[in-house]
């Protein structure tokens, strides 16, 4: 594939609050500063991170903003004053005494594109904290890593990157309900209320990323594939870890969804064990119980088991009205969601402290995180379906492409080097776009179905076609055109008579 050369460029501005400054600036604020970083992927693939640095004094608001009483309600006050641009961050320099920060803490990441910053003593150990807090806010080495992961060694990459979903231009989520056991369990669940509640408000602010589309069934009579194990001292039924990929192919066959989809399917599946097997835990790989009793599977979804509480008395009347506790069973989905598009907080220094962000599920930086990685992802995608067209049709010769084909071409062409024009400016909105409408049009072009029928149609299958349809026409003509031959040759030879 070809090489994909980016720098992706962070606008940054570093606002020194009172008593924040360090000593040794090298020169009075305001003042500008570059940071360059090399991102090493791999030969094919360089990545530069560059992030342009605006030092400044606070504002006189920004400057009572901080004076709040906690980080939480300054973040709050100072998010009205601020750049909000997509890819656009702003730190605030706090001094190192500062009560705004719990003891222990440094950094203070909010719900939007700001952070509270302890000043560090000098600007060298400032910044090198200011670059930590800009990774965390933006793109670590890694998450390029992960969306380069069909062109990095898989030795170089993080076990994360393959749990990450693929750059798409919609997803579908399907909720599923497994009911094994109808006899024993009549189970309501309000899969529309708590959609509406908790997954609306992450889906509306990933509606800058993709398209989603939701839908729900329960299915009845779907079992696990494993058997459990039981358990005596505990009286109850567990799956250990190595058995938990084996309970997947099997339920996958009842749920039928992703065959007929475009996008990749996100499957959320509520497993309610039938009575035999109840209660149901399962296990991590040191046999310790895992507190939310469910597991995910990379790229592909989650499952999480709900136990029904045994009836009081054995004499109780089957089937046993359950009705689910949504906001449990919602929490456990949303979190694996979050770690399906690699917005998992593993990865960051004890001494920082994020804050929730709360019913929206994501926060803006996360978001802004997303569109980072995605927009890499999508240049990359679209330099690799080019260049295989391109290897494609020099394989056919007499293929003819048709002037739409050539046009999307050309207008994948475009909007990958305005992509890269927009990363390098700082615009990770519209570049983000324009990646997608590169996207668009590479495989529009790619899957033409101009192009579909010529590679399914070589000229060996043409001679093997036409010479059974053409020979029995050609004989005749061949026997007329050798008997003019030889008469004109007869011709030739007879003298003419003189008279």
């Amino acid at each position: 594939a070809a090489p994909v050369q980016v720098q992706l460029v962070v606008p940054m501005a570093v606002v020194f609050g009172p008593g924040s400054v360090p000593g040794d600036l090298p020169k009075p604020l305001p003042f500008r500063d570059v940071q360059e970083m090399e991102i090493s992927v791999n030969l094919r693939a360089s990545v530069t991170s560059r992030y342009e640095m605006r030092y400044r004094s606070t504002t006189a608001r920004e400057e009572a903003a901080l004076a709040a009483a906690t980080a939480r309600e300054a973040d709050a006050a100072l998010h009205p004053l601020r750049d909000t641009t997509l890819g656009s961050l702003t730190m605030y320099v706090v001094p190192e005494t500062s009560s705004l920060l719990p003891q222990g803490i440094n950094v203070y990441v909010g719900k939007h594109r700001s952070a509270l910053v302890r000043a560090g003593g000098s600007l060298a150990a400032l910044q090198a904290r200011l670059r930590e807090v800009a990774q965390v806010m933006s793109f670590t080495a890694s998450s390029i890593a992960a969306a380069l992961s069909d062109r990095v060694p898989d030795g170089q990459l993080s076990p994360d990157a393959r749990r990450y979903l693929k750059s798409s231009l919609g997803y579908e989520i399907t909720f599923s309900l497994l009911n094994p056991d109808p006899k024993s369990h009549t189970v309501d669940w309000d899969i529309e209320g708590a959609v509406n509640r908790y997954v609306k408000p992450v889906l509306d602010k990933l509606s800058l990323v993709a398209n989603f589309s939701v839908d729900s069934q329960i299915l009845y009579y779907a079992v696990l594939g494993v058997t459990p194990r039981y358990d005596k001292e505990s009286s109850s039924f567990l799956l250990s870890a190595h058995s938990l990929p084996h309970v997947i192919n099997p339920v996958e066959a009842r749920l039928g969804s992703s065959a007929a989809s475009l996008y990749p399917v996100l499957n959320f599946l509520l497993y309610v064990p039938e009575r035999s097997h109840s209660p149901l835990y399962i296990q991590d790989k040191d046999g310790a119980p895992v507190s939310t009793n469910a597991f995910h599977s990379p790229r592909w979804g989650g499952i999480m088991v709900y136990n029904v509480e045994a009836p009081a008395s054995p004499q109780a009347s089957l089937p046993l009205h359950v009705d689910v506790d949504m906001a449990r069973v919602m929490e456990v989905f949303l979190a694996q969601l979050r770690l399906l598009f690699g917005l998992s907080w593993e990865e960051v220094p004890s001494e920082f402290l994020l804050e929730s962000p709360g019913n929206e599920g994501l926060a803006d930086w996360e978001l802004d995180h997303l569109l980072w990685a995605h927009t890499v992802e999508n240049i990359a995608t679209v330099s690799t379906t080019l260049t295989s067209l391109a290897q494609l049709l020099d394989k056919i010769g007499n293929i003819v492409i048709k002037d739409d084909v050539a046009s999307e071409v050309y207008r994948a062409v475009a909007s990958v080097q305005s992509a890269v024009t927009k990363l390098s400016l700082g615009h990770l909105h519209a570049a983000f776009q324009a990646s997608k409408e590169a996207v668009t049009s590479s495989e529009r072009a790619f899957f033409d179905p101009s192009l579909l029928h010529l590679l399914y149609f070589p000229d060996d299958q043409k001679f093997a076609i036409y010479i059974p349809l053409f020979l029995p026409m050609a004989v005749p003509i061949l026997l007329s055109l050798a008997k003019i031959v030889r008469e004109s040759r007869q011709r030739k030879k007879e003298p003419t008579k003189m008279d």
